[in-house]
């Protein structure tokens, strides 16, 4: 109708295209269509893209959204696909933003006081530099290495225990060069240095997924906040001239932001180290403020935030707006109108999780056999599984080779035999395959150890007792 009037005012079809924003073409069709009576709205052709959409998804999650438009365009073309090339990579790209949509649901990590210590190594400007973040309490430790060799990575990873105080019971890192020996099967075999040193300070050495930097994210936020609040203004104005003097400004930005508020937390995260070095949780210092009808957007993770605190929604509201009205001492979070969840207020920093709690859920990290080696061992079960992670946690060298040489003495001994023998090394930690072998040629008849049971109580018979006069001697009285 917009045209239509502007036609009728200014009376060229151009004229109207320029009140309208549209071309005189547009014009001209709408005013022929309302001559022959055509009143309804056209309706759009169908993409020439839908018939290859559901080919287009299934590619698209088989490699984990990796796959180009442009190596997907002669798979499209061959399933009947006759559009352009720049159609098609909207089609794709519209279904890698799905796709990401859908592949992952992020929730709050809530950490565990004195639980994990998250380490990483970063590179600016030619520095090296050691972040490393006590997870609950936030608390950051900085310092400028000469490399990045295992030496230096333990030395600074001391010289930080020694500045907490103590040290957390998991220390996780990505898969560093320099503290793993190799992986097997997706499995980071730690290197035997390292692991020496977790056993010496009584900590479990953990490693994140490969290429997934979400497990790692409070130290990557360190690294990246370090590099442009610390780093970059020194390299403008050069004021480090050696090591030591990096490490003092080090030091003196690490003292000045452990003692400012934390934005996550709300908190100082030198008051939490106190808490935390006792392993103590401290209650809450205040409530969130409550207001009525608050809106927010559901973030990646499923939770809105609210009053430095986070609550719960179900996973379908990601991305979506929501209302949060105080009720009856409860937190209230409706969705178009209807009410989705309720949750007991909590403090700053801290996480509700109400009913949407899910205790069993753990990141899983699957066992992925590449090599025939590999692919032969993990095929005798279970119990071939458990003696590799054992192995792999143990920093055996070599490990591959020590699973070939298992897998070859199947064909002589049977897979019962061998997998008995697994199963009876796991338990007495002896990792290699000589020691596997021993096993078999003892046969049957090793002993089998078992803890001791509980005291044996015998009720025994009274006997009857004398008094220690009846054993004196008596000498004879001379007359």
């Amino acid at each position: 109708m917009e045209i239509v009037n502007a036609y009728a005012t200014v009376g060229s079809y151009r004229g109207a295209a320029a009140l309208c924003g549209t071309t005189h073409k547009t014009v001209k069709r709408v005013l022929e269509r309302l001559e022959a009576g055509q009143v309804e709205p056209r309706v759009a052709p169908p993409s020439n893209t839908a018939g290859v959409a559901d080919l287009v998804a299934q590619k698209v999650q088989a490699t984990d959204g990796r796959i180009s438009a442009k190596r997907l365009l002669p798979i499209a073309r061959s399933a009947g696909y006759s559009g352009s090339a720049r159609n098609f990579r909207r089609a794709v790209a519209t279904a890698k933003r799905n796709w990401k949509r859908e592949r992952r649901t992020y929730r709050p990590w809530v950490p565990v006081p004195g639980e994990h210590l998250v380490i990483d190594w970063a590179e600016e400007g030619g520095r090296n530099m050691f972040c490393a973040v006590l997870a609950w309490s936030r608390y950051r430790f900085v310092r400028f290495g000469a490399d990045q060799t295992r030496e230096t990575t333990l030395a600074l990873l001391t010289e930080c225990f020694e500045e907490l105080g103590g040290v957390p019971a998991v220390v996780l890192t990505d898969r560093m060069a320099c503290l793993r020996a190799g992986i097997v099967a997706n499995v980071v075999v730690p290197h035997p240095e390292y692991v020496q040193f977790a056993t010496y300070f009584g900590f479990k050495a953990d490693f994140c997924e490969g290429a997934d930097p979400e497990s790692k994210g409070v130290v990557e936020n360190l690294c990246g906040y370090v590099q442009t609040d610390l780093l970059i203004p020194a390299l403008l104005e050069p004021e480090w001239p050696d090591l030591a003097a990096s490490n003092v400004a080090a030091r003196t930005w690490c003292a000045e932001v452990n003692s400012q508020v934390h934005s996550e937390i709300y908190a100082v995260p030198n008051d939490r180290l106190l808490s935390e070095s006792q392993l103590l949780r401290p209650l809450p210092s205040c409530r969130p403020p409550l207001r009525a009808l608050e809106s927010r957007t559901v973030d990646k993770r499923g939770s809105i935030r609210l009053g430095s605190a986070r609550y719960l929604v179900p996973n379908g509201l990601v991305g979506e707006s929501v209302e949060v009205v105080a009720h009856e001492e409860k937190v209230v979070i409706r969705h178009a109108g209807s009410e989705v969840v309720r949750h007991d207020p909590v403090g700053p920093g801290e996480v509700a999780f109400g009913d949407l709690a899910d205790p069993h859920r753990r990141p899983t990290r699957g066992i992925r056999p590449r090599t025939p080696a590999e692919i032969a061992f993990l095929g005798l079960g279970p119990t071939a599984e458990t003696f590799l992670r054992s192995a792999a946690a143990a920093g055996t060298l070599r490990l591959e080779h020590e699973l070939i040489a298992i897998v070859e003495l199947v064909p002589v001994w049977t897979r019962e035999a061998v997998t008995r023998a697994l199963e009876r090394a796991t338990r007495f930690r002896r990792f290699k395959a000589a020691d596997v072998r021993k096993i078999l040629e003892a046969g049957r008849g090793l002993p089998t150890p078992v803890r001791a049971g509980p005291q044996l109580v015998l009720e025994l018979p009274e006997v009857p007792v004398r008094s220690l006069d009846a054993y004196a001697v008596h000498k004879a009285v001379s007359a």
